[in-house]
């Protein structure tokens, strides 16, 4: 169910101080500042997909300010994308400044000091992300902090329409799928992050770069279903199985590695979680299109040096350190 928070109710005075802790409470803690005489109403609605916090916010023009001091505070752990849908806004982080509309979006690392002013009456639709869940480096978020994504074209934009459907349909999905296509969030993030900050193959053209995005959502959506294969990944993208093959090593890995590292991350999940909601060992491989329960304990051992369920054990044992 979602959460809804608004001000509306209050008489004007009031709202400043409320929106504050609203505003703070939702996201990361914050320095909010009203910029208009008589403060508008304002209203946060949220909801959480697994490790992922969905929120849509409306209000009026305001300054939000992320100091050392409220950094001190907590939250450094989280990184937010902001898709802008109504209004303008002008983000500044790691000196850079980026001019937002709608459409577009930026992204801004809770970690360190960010600026974001909204001199108009504004909707945005923000993701709050757990950096650990991306898998990218220091390097890589700082490359996109404080820049422009323009969500139209390109690996953005592919970005932008997935996130922005998500939070469109985010009320109907079942906890399970919930927590399935916030995984493919955090991970086409991470392949967006890796691309701003030119990891992913610069001689790739453009076209071939957005392509190996859209496969590999495909792949995330799939992985589940154990016939998943190249050929049946060409033909549903109207590729021959050497070009696809090719969009893959120019990423540094082949499409079985790919396929599964992804498997293999998403059961390492599921093992982790408390024992009262953990499925048996064979019930998790099986979820994410393991056949043979074997050839899974080989690998998982191979990818993490320890067997399933001796990794199992130990989140049981020790829940608050097992990433």
């Amino acid at each position: 169910m979602p959460v809804v928070k608004s001000t509306r109710t209050l008489p004007p005075g009031e709202r400043a101080d409320y929106w504050h802790e609203l505003v703070s409470g939702t996201f990361v803690p914050l320095d909010v500042r009203l910029d208009e005489p008589v403060p508008s109403a304002g209203t946060i609605t949220s909801r959480r997909l697994g490790r992922l916090q969905i929120s849509e916010v409306e209000a009026g023009p305001q300054t939000v300010d992320r100091s050392a001091r409220r950094i001190t505070e907590g939250g450094e752990e989280y990184l937010t994308v902001t898709l802008q849908r109504r209004g303008s806004a002008r983000l500044t982080q790691d000196d850079r400044q980026a001019i937002v509309g709608p459409g577009s979006f930026t992204c801004s690392d809770a970690g360190r000091p960010f600026r974001r002013e909204q001199p108009d009456t504004f909707r945005f639709t923000s993701f709050r992300v757990p950096k650990t869940n991306l898998g990218v480096s220091d390097r890589d978020l700082r490359a996109v902090t404080g820049t422009l994504f323009n969500g139209v074209s390109g690996t953005s934009g592919l970005v932008a329409e997935f996130l922005g459907r998500l939070s469109e349909h985010a009320a109907g999905l079942d906890p399970h799928t919930a927590h399935q296509l916030a995984l493919t969030a955090f991970d086409l993030l991470a392949v967006l992050f890796r691309e701003r900050s030119g990891r992913l193959d610069p001689q790739a053209p453009e076209h071939a770069r957005g392509m190996l995005t859209r496969v590999q959502e495909y792949v995330l959506l799939h992985l589940d279903d154990p016939a998943l294969c190249p050929e049946r990944i060409a033909a549903a993208h109207h590729m021959s199985v050497r070009y696809l093959h090719k969009l893959f090593h120019a990423g540094g890995t082949t499409v079985g590695r790919w396929i599964l590292r992804e498997r293999l991350e998403r059961c390492r999940r599921d093992l982790a979680r408390p024992a009262r909601s953990v499925s048996t060992v064979a019930a998790v491989a099986q979820r994410w299109g393991f056949v043979s329960p074997s050839h899974f304990s080989r690998a998982f051992r191979a990818a993490y040096g320890m067997t399933p369920r001796e990794w199992q054990a130990a989140a049981r044992l020790h829940p608050a350190v097992v990433p």
